[in-house]
């Protein structure tokens, strides 16, 4: 029913386990789908423990926030550089200029771009005679800093960073100088010549005087560097606007050079192939209902809910969600409502009763990320800086407490049981693997820091115990050239022109005069927005970080709020193909024309969900009205930015 009994941990483990196993042999493997939010990549003992147990899980029905974000970043990395994890990140501490395209760092600290006080440091750009420039559809709080700003139309970054890429090869640039592993110039050249600014100007909104003023002081700057993030990657083309921006950042000889863009050096490496991290794949299957590529071993979640609510072989029937709400955070999330509503069994690993979890039939709360030790394993590789540091946790764990790692340890386990029956090599290693835990783990891959493209003076004598006597971190230097011997040793050049790329340009063609026609005359341009205290929704059980003015408000321009009628002090209907919401509206011209925006992770005020902050300020949720059919048709990635909305005062 709708209420909650407390069961011992025995109960609960045996449970799950049984169930999990009963689905996956009545209905095959894939029968079990699993979800891991946002937060278990913040978790150094998720990080560890959850490949073993997906290995064990086998099911090709996983899913993760990747496909509604970052997933076109990591794309490109695979087929450029070989690697999904060879992430450029912006040498922001020493460029000379910065454009910024579709990201918000001053809200988002960075998020592709791990960088702590990054108000400061654009700050000082500037101060040493540099220049930020933002290009974004909203005013954002980064743009309020910048030297210029200038709004674009959503989606059409793709058209404008192949004009300022025309702009640089027409005028010449350090292509011609190319060092020999980078492959593919010739292609690049010839494509970019398709797409001068005054081409594009009609679609993006950018006058081509400033595209052409922008490339020129890009190619001109001592150093230079082109940051896009999630505004570029959540859009039909998002692979292509990753794509462009490496080009842009190459073809200037602003690559793997200071100021430019740059790959970390961290200490402990997950490019290293003895620590298992995967380099990537593509499209090695396809989701059973609308035949969507995987990547690394995982599906686009836009169609999650098709898999669940879809009749046939193959359906999911079982979930397991750990730390993650996609309900809110993924597409169409009514739908997604209706689909966890619908299976046969669901347990969740998560520490609140929200959207998603109160669907679970059992809910295993794991320890506070403050009784928990913690090492960044993955924003080390995104640091404008490469530093090491290690976190014990502040407080102890209550009794009868578990951690995320072990109750995914003892899941394994039973599951494994079932699968194979008490083999004893089963038995050791789950129980090797229990003792030595993340922190003998984390000692081990400390200890991997020789790595064979160069060694950095310091790391060899890096250990848990020497992290542990600096709480505060060791700075181990600036971001360094690494070029070819960063690349993985199956990749000997940069692929400059990826062929699924380069065939994805005819779609950008053809694609962008349809969709002008097809958009209504009185339709708006919805796009997404996030808050310094508000970044994701698992943020809003926060007393101190919900506190101030309401944050769930749409904006939009004064403009566009006569035309329909609306004025501030009234709430307003939004509504999209797949839905409606009612929200508070904000008139600024920090919003383009035609243009609003709301941000994520909000609403709520479903029945069943006991956040008692959160519901205080419930809010719409954005996601009720984005459409899980709009994906960027090459990778997968869900397309949230430009949603075709109509507003009506309530």
């Amino acid at each position: 029913g709708n209420s909650w009994r407390k069961i011992s941990w025995t109960e609960a483990l045996n449970e799950t386990a049984q169930r999990i196993g009963e689905i996956q042999s009545t209905h095959g493997k894939d029968g079990m789908g699993v979800y891991f939010g946002n937060p278990s990549v913040h978790n150094l003992g998720a990080m560890l423990y959850l490949p073993p147990f997906l290995k064990t899980l086998a099911t090709r029905n996983r899913y993760t926030p990747t496909s509604a974000d970052q997933l076109p970043h990591m794309f490109v990395s695979y087929l450029m550089f070989g690697h999904q994890l060879l992430l450029p990140v912006p040498d922001v501490d020493h460029t000379d200029f910065m454009l910024i395209l579709g990201a918000n760092p001053i809200a988002s600290n960075g998020s592709l771009m791990s960088a702590p006080n990054i108000r400061g440091r654009l700050k000082e750009i500037q101060k040493r005679g540099g220049k930020v420039v933002v290009v974004d559809p909203r005013r954002t709080e980064t743009a309020r800093i910048a030297d210029e700003h200038f709004f674009i139309r959503p989606g059409s970054d793709a058209l404008f960073l192949f004009s300022i890429l025309h702009c640089l090869l027409d005028k010449g640039s350090n292509a011609k100088s190319l060092d020999s592993f980078y492959a593919g110039m010739k292609v690049v050249q010839e494509l970019a010549q398709e797409f001068p600014p005054e081409f594009t100007e009609p679609m993006t909104g950018v006058p081509a005087e400033v595209v052409h003023r922008l490339a020129g002081q890009f190619s001109s700057a001592r150093t230079a560097v082109c940051y896009g993030r999630i505004g570029t990657s959540t859009q039909p083309f998002g692979a292509m606007c990753a794509w462009l921006i490496n080009l842009i950042n190459i073809v200037t000889g602003n690559f793997d050079r200071t100021g430019g863009a740059m790959f970390t050096n961290p200490a402990i490496d997950l490019l290293d192939p003895r620590l298992g991290a995967e380099r990537g794949s593509f499209n090695g299957w396809q989701s059973r209902v609308r035949g969507l590529p995987e990547f690394a071993n995982e599906l686009p979640v836009s169609t999650l809910a098709d898999e669940m609510l879809i009749e046939g072989p193959g359906r999911i029937r079982g979930m397991m969600t750990f730390a993650g709400n996609p309900v809110l955070s993924a597409p169409n999330g009514t739908r997604m409502d209706r689909a966890f509503e619908s299976l046969e069994f669901m347990v969740s690993v998560d520490s609140q009763i929200n959207e998603t979890t109160r669907h679970a039939n059992i809910i295993l709360p794991p320890v506070s990320p403050l009784e928990r030790d913690h090492y960044d394993l993955v924003f080390r590789m995104l640091a404008v800086r490469n530093t090491v540091r290690f976190s014990s946790a502040i407080f102890d764990p209550p009794p009868g407490s578990q951690h995320d790692w072990q109750i995914l340890l003892q899941l394994q386990n039973r599951l494994e049981r079932i699968n194979h029956g008490w083999r004893p090599d089963i038995i050791i290693r789950q129980w090797m693997k229990n003792r030595i835990g993340p922190r003998g783990l984390l000692s081990l891959a400390l200890q991997l820091g020789k790595r064979r493209f160069k060694l950095r003076h310091g790391i060899a004598g890096l250990s848990l115990k020497k992290l542990m006597q600096n709480p505060q971190g060791i700075d181990l230097g600036p971001l360094t050239s690494c070029l070819p011997g960063r690349l993985p040793d199956e990749q000997k050049q940069v692929n400059l022109a990826p062929p699924a790329l380069v065939e994805d340009v005819t779609r950008l063609k053809s694609s962008f005069g349809s969709t002008e026609e097809s958009v209504e005359e009185e339709s708006l341009l919805l796009i997404g927005r996030r808050d310094l205290r508000s970044n994701n929704s698992w943020m809003h059980n926060s007393p101190k970080l919900m506190s101030g003015k309401p944050r769930c408000v749409l904006l939009m321009h004064p403009e566009d709020a006569q035309r329909h009628g609306i004025v501030t002090s009234r709430d307003v209907r939004v509504t999209s193909r797949v839905g409606s919401i009612c929200t508070p509206v904000k008139l600024t011209d920090d919003m383009m024309p035609g243009v609003v925006s709301l941000p994520h992770g909000f609403g709520h005020d479903r029945e069943g969900v006991q956040l008692g902050v959160a519901g205080q300020h419930a809010g719409a949720s954005i996601n009720d009205i984005t459409d899980d059919n709009r994906i960027d048709e090459l990778c997968g990635n869900a397309a949230f930015c430009g949603i075709p909305v109509q507003i009506e005062p309530t």
